[in-house]
């Protein structure tokens, strides 16, 4: 019988940048015995070789492929929507996979209004994010999460005000 995993990182096997004790005894278990690994996070804004990269800073080699972020499954999600033109409130990560699933990111007409997380959030997102909804944009959400470590803004606080104008609720696809 076939075996997978399927890890949620932050707080499981990694708090901040930091392992926690035993994780790294767990995924190198799993990737010896050749067990089916998915490193799964909300965090959208990083790519897999950036996951990558994270884990190889505590001394964990684990290939792209186990990666799966909240960005890639809003991708994913919306390949299978009707409309190609997104208007975007995130960062590089979530913008790459759009790119890949063959969106135009635009502030012109846009089927969706796709937030996930930035460090860079301002009125002019807002404003421009609700007056999409408003009309019709679908409002879609790479997760639900309000804040992350050390009470960031996470993408949940982000639609709040959206949300608050519009009285729309996005469609949120990552894991609650």
């Amino acid at each position: 019988m076939s075996k997978s995993v399927i890890c949620d990182i932050d707080g499981v096997i990694l708090h901040d940048n930091t392992l926690i004790p035993g994780a790294d005894d767990f995924i190198h278990s799993m990737l010896e015995r050749d067990i089916s690994l998915v490193m799964l996070t909300n965090y959208p804004s990083q790519t897999e070789k950036d996951l990558q990269n994270r884990f190889a800073s505590v001394g964990i080699i684990i290939p792209e492929s186990c990666f799966f972020t909240s960005a890639m499954a809003t991708a994913e999600f919306l390949k299978r929507q009707e409309g190609q033109k997104a208007y975007v409130i995130g960062e590089g990560a979530l913008v790459h996979e759009l790119y890949k699933a063959g969106f135009a990111i635009t502030d012109i007409n846009p089927d969706f209004v796709v937030v996930g997380e930035t460090k860079n959030y301002n009125w002019n997102m807002i404003h421009t994010g609700a007056r999409f909804v408003s009309e019709g944009a679908r409002f879609i959400a790479t997760n639900p999460d309000t804040h992350g470590p050390n009470m960031t803004p996470a993408c949940g606080a982000l639609c709040a005000p959206i949300e608050r104008i519009t009285g729309k609720k996005p469609f949120y696809v990552g894991k609650p």
